[in-house]
């Protein structure tokens, strides 16, 4: 017997209706996600742990409703002297000046997603010791700076231009840039967006483009990536003014003509090595490419101290001795 044409047509209004419903109800997902994920909240919030940490009825939740990030408090100070300076940009942020006797430039140091310019201390030092001052720089939103936003390094990348622009007006004129993920992808789209050119820039990490750094996320916490990592790009995007499929670094690295030394971890979960290979081949100019066998998406130092000071010093050594040839 053949089905009732009405019974037919309630199935599919029902069905339609179901997918209709499962759509919105993801947007809004995706929505709170990415809001949360680029809005630090008060410092006094309990940080969500990390993907591998939590439990599935905690994966749940920061899928539905986003992740706590409280925003990122400096809780230590240079232990020589520093100034304190302020710097106008796109937000006003904080910034700490130390300098280096019979320095041989400077250096500007950036760091990753949720950091703070606390957490460069360690590599200022390094440095430092090799001669070069140092500007430790606390994006928008993070540590003493401005605002409560982050933007994974969009519009990070003209704080990196304002601060380039601020030793520079300081009649520095060797000046180096390093950054951290989040800071190295901004130091990339700053070169791309505003052509300015540094002796040299040492890059950590940087994603290929935002939606593979979204993707890996939802890997790390072993959950499919589709279509979530889709939505919550775009809505990451939407919620504070950019389109967020075209933020990809490995377009940005084919503006970088000066020499860049870029390093990478072999067991990075939320960079592949697959991004990286791709970023250095569209570097412009001189470049070198480090890779630590058995570092992830963590502080160098931490398992390659003396290598990592070693792989700097010789890069900024050959920065050098190409400045002196030209």
């Amino acid at each position: 017997m053949k089905q009732p044409v009405k019974k037919r047509i309630t199935t599919k209004r029902w069905f339609l209706r179901s997918v209709i419903t499962l759509f919105v109800l993801m947007n809004v997902s995706a929505i709170f996600h990415g809001y949360t994920f680029t809005h630090f909240s008060d410092a006094e919030t309990t940080k969500t742990s990390k993907p591998k940490e939590l439990t599935a009825a905690d994966k749940v939740k920061a899928l539905l409703f986003g992740v706590n990030n409280p925003k990122p408090v400096n809780n230590q100070q240079p232990t020589v002297d520093f100034e304190t300076i302020s710097i106008e940009s796109n937000r006003e942020i904080s910034c700490w000046y130390i300098e280096a006797p019979e320095a041989k430039g400077s250096v500007i140091l950036f760091h990753g997603y949720s950091g703070n310019k606390a957490g460069l201390l360690d590599k200022a030092s390094m440095f430092q010791k090799l001669g070069y001052n140092t500007l430790l720089v606390d994006f928008m939103g993070c540590g003493d700076s401005e605002g409560n936003q982050t933007t994974i390094g969009y519009y990070e990348a003209k704080q990196v231009k304002s601060c380039f622009e601020y030793l520079t007006s300081k009649g520095e004129e060797n000046i180096y840039l390093f950054g951290t993920s989040m800071g190295a992808v901004a130091i990339l789209k700053a070169i791309h967006d505003y052509g300015f050119e540094p002796k040299g820039i040492l890059i950590e990490c940087p994603f290929g483009t935002m939606y593979e750094t979204v993707c890996a996320r939802f890997d790390e916490m072993e959950v499919p990536s589709f279509p979530m990592a889709g939505l919550l790009t775009f809505w990451g995007g939407a919620v504070n003014g950019f389109w967020a499929f075209d933020h990809n670094p490995s377009t940005y690295a084919k503006s970088v003509k000066c020499p860049t030394l870029l390093m990478h971890g072999a067991k990075d979960t939320r960079v592949s090595i697959k991004e990286i290979v791709e970023i250095f081949g569209n570097l412009q100019g001189e470049k070198d490419l480090v890779i630590y066998p058995e570092a992830g998406h963590e502080n160098y130092l931490n398992k390659y101290k003396d290598l990592w000071k070693s792989n700097i010093g010789s890069f900024l050594l050959k920065c050098k001795m190409l400045q002196n040839r030209n």
